[in-house]
């Protein structure tokens, strides 16, 4: 493979790591690794400029928007940090820092918490809104559920805070508070949290706020910012913080010499293990923000901080057995069942395999003893076999050919390392998540129903596939469990808005394999109706652009499915929309004919969806990177310096959103 091969495989994979990271909440790899991977695709991006994507993983900050929430936007964007691993690279940070100054200064180090990033405004001494992190630029508000938190306070005590400020921290889930979470669920046959990081984000964007109080949350403060901050050191100003009632961490050390930095860094490394919610490293601020203001930000992450991240830590375990769990894609996970072991704060019983070429890369056998890591508290896995311990093992581990949970065969697709089930049509794992698809915002947009929620329907028998969930009664569960009338009002009206969605997000929603959000608009235009899709040809389907064989294949093998059939033939006499209606042709105009156009930037008339659904209806077409075939970018405010550098460089217009308006008048 060579290095712009290699390019491509990054960005897939770190695609996808994201995604399971930010919006699944369900990581498959630790911090390290993914830093790791970040960095090589980082060099490898710089060594090849000619494979510049603005969509590339590099280029963004992860997601954790969420449907059920309103949407709000930052005042200052929430970047990430800088990630190291080596008191070199520290001692780099250190020296750039001293040379871009050239002027005395104070480093602060504080631990990094591992919890969920938040964003708290006041005003007048009182919360008015708690934001999530989001995609940096805006977050989920969840001010309700955060209000049910006793450390964040409501109103402020003391006197001399800023008329109006935001002050940011990490909600955080205490260790004791998370096992006894985990016993409950597990008691109760729930999935776990992978840990207390996951258990604090899901439990934030619950529905329910008594729910979310029950969990007993906790919350750290470290950042001030605001035009009124009480002085010019970050360090005073949290001291400051502490005494209107915010809970600021007394780990917190202002430091004046490298060596000084590295003391803190080696004591807490094994001190942290004593404290009482997870960690997984250490920030360094420069103290002034006269200071910080003067050393500035990359497009990502301030000059002027960095996270050290603490060395996975490693125990070494029986391996008892190893079971599969099915995803909500049919993919199946291998978990190795383990001798209990201390790792990390927690009692480790289970880990990750990944995939079949793990376990024969580990050359693993039952009672083999085995190196479980940890890193950055997410779930443990086994990287390694102590292959001298080996005495009386048991027989080698060799990947499963059925689904676990409905027997079915199992298939790889060529180019995946996950094997799948290919009973997408009642195996249960796979019914549950095509539901929790298929009332997701971008598909039909269903408030209210959750995993959880869904799950829960599905026990009691309420749902079966998507089509139930029309024919579900708000009486029917109003009376389960954690629901109540209103709740069930709700999901019923949701349910009933949701037959006005159009045709497009219909089909995305249907959850054919291949078929994402662009592939469902480009199928709806070139067929208009689900009938004419379902009689298409391999051929037919071919002649449609941007359609392959793989996707056009996926098509036929789902509508060849007679269950596939019957559902879809229940959506309709529900009164969901199968077709583009004839008016929808009216609404279509060529005055963006041949065009490519890239959005960029946060826009006020319109949402970013809006515009690319004006830009396709116009005869336009969305395109997701600046090159020389670009005909104009959408620019909104805040549009990423590296597309305003490409732009001007290949000489691209741009257009911003009033313009572009009249453009369509």
């Amino acid at each position: 493979m060579n290095e712009v091969e290699r390019i491509y495989q990054l960005r897939e994979e770190l695609h996808r790591h994201n995604h399971n990271y930010y919006v699944l909440n369900a990581p498959e790899i630790g911090d390290q690794e993914f830093d790791f991977l970040m960095r090589e695709l980082q060099d490898l991006e710089a060594k090849h400029p000619e494979c510049y994507d603005e969509n590339s993983p590099t280029m963004r900050v992860g997601s954790d928007l969420n449907k059920n929430f309103i949407q709000v936007p930052h005042k200052y964007p929430m970047l990430s940090l800088a990630n190291t691993y080596s008191e070199a690279e520290v001692a780099e940070f250190y020296d750039r820092v001293k040379k871009a100054l050239n002027e005395e200064f104070e480093i602060c180090c504080e631990m990094k918490f591992d919890g969920t990033s938040i964003s708290l405004i006041y005003e007048n001494g009182k919360l008015v809104q708690a934001i999530t992190r989001g995609d940096g630029v805006q977050g989920d508000d969840v001010t309700d559920n955060v209000k049910t938190i006793r450390s964040i306070p409501l109103v402020l005590q003391g006197e001399g805070y800023p008329r109006e400020f935001e002050i940011r921290g990490e909600i955080l889930m205490p260790w004791e508070v998370f096992e006894q979470l985990n016993r409950e669920r597990e008691a109760r046959e729930e999935p776990l949290f992978a840990n207390p990081r996951n258990a604090a984000s899901g439990t934030l964007k619950l529905q329910n706020s008594s729910v979310v109080a029950s969990r007993k949350l906790d919350a750290y403060l470290y950042y001030l910012l605001g035009t009124e901050l009480p002085g010019d050191g970050h360090y005073e100003n949290m001291q400051q913080a502490a005494k209107w009632g915010f809970k600021v961490s007394n780990i917190m050390r202002k430091c004046t010499s490298l060596e000084e930095v590295f003391a803190f860094i080696r004591y807490w490394d094994v001190e942290r293990n004593n404290l009482p919610v997870a960690t997984d490293g250490v920030v360094l601020k420069v103290n002034s923000l006269r200071q910080q203001r003067n050393l500035g930000y990359t497009a990502k992450s301030p000059r002027w901080a960095i996270a050290y991240k603490f060395q996975a830590e490693r125990a070494c375990t029986r391996l008892n057995m190893v079971t599969y769990q099915v995803g909500r894609t049919g993919a199946i996970t291998p978990v190795a069942n383990l001798e209990p072991v201390q790792l990390a704060g927690t009692v480790v019983k289970r880990a990750s395999l990944h995939n079949a070429d793990i376990i024969e890369g580990l050359d693993l056998h039952l009672g083999d003893m085995v190196y479980v890591e940890k890193g950055g508290e997410i779930i443990p896995k086994i990287v390694g076999v102590d292959k001298e311990a080996r005495f009386m093992i048991g027989d080698k581990i060799r990947f499963i050919t059925r689904c676990p949970e409905c027997g079915s065969p199992l298939m790889r697709y060529e180019g995946e390392a996950a094997h799948y089930c290919t009973n997408d049509v009642s195996c249960p794992p796979q019914i549950k998540g095509k539901i929790e698809h298929f009332v997701s915002r971008k598909a039909m947009n269903i408030d209210g129903l959750g995993a959880e929620t869904i799950d829960q329907f599905y026990q009691e028998g309420l749902i079966h596939n998507i089509a139930d969930l029309y024919t579900l009664k708000a009486p029917d569960i109003a009376c389960l469990e954690r629901m109540g009338k209103k709740s069930a009002v709700n999901i019923i009206e949701g349910i009933r808005a949701s037959k006005d969605v159009p045709f497009e997000r219909v089909l995305f929603a249907l959850g054919i394999r291949f078929v994402g959000e662009t592939t469902a608009k480009t199928l709806a235009k070139a067929f208009r109706s689900i009938d004419a899709l379902a009689a298409a040809t391999l051929d037919d389907l071919l002649q449609v652009d941007e359609i392959g064989a793989r996707i056009a294949q996926s098509i036929i093998q789902y509508f060849a499915e007679e269950k596939n059939r019957e559902i879809i033939e229940r959506l309709r006499e529900a009164g969901v929309q199968m077709q583009l209606p004839e008016t929808d042709a009216t609404e279509y105009t060529d005055k963006l004919a041949g065009q490519s156009i890239v959005i960029s930037g946060v826009f006020s008339h319109h949402s970013r969806d809006e515009y690319k659904e004006m830009i396709e209806k116009n005869g336009g077409k969305n395109v997701g990177s600046i090159s020389k075939k670009t005909s104009f970018v959408l620019a909104g405010e805040n549009m990423g310096p590296s597309k305003l550098e490409k732009a001007n460089k290949l000489g691209v217009p741009i257009v911003n959103e009033d313009d572009f308006l009249k453009m369509l008048e």
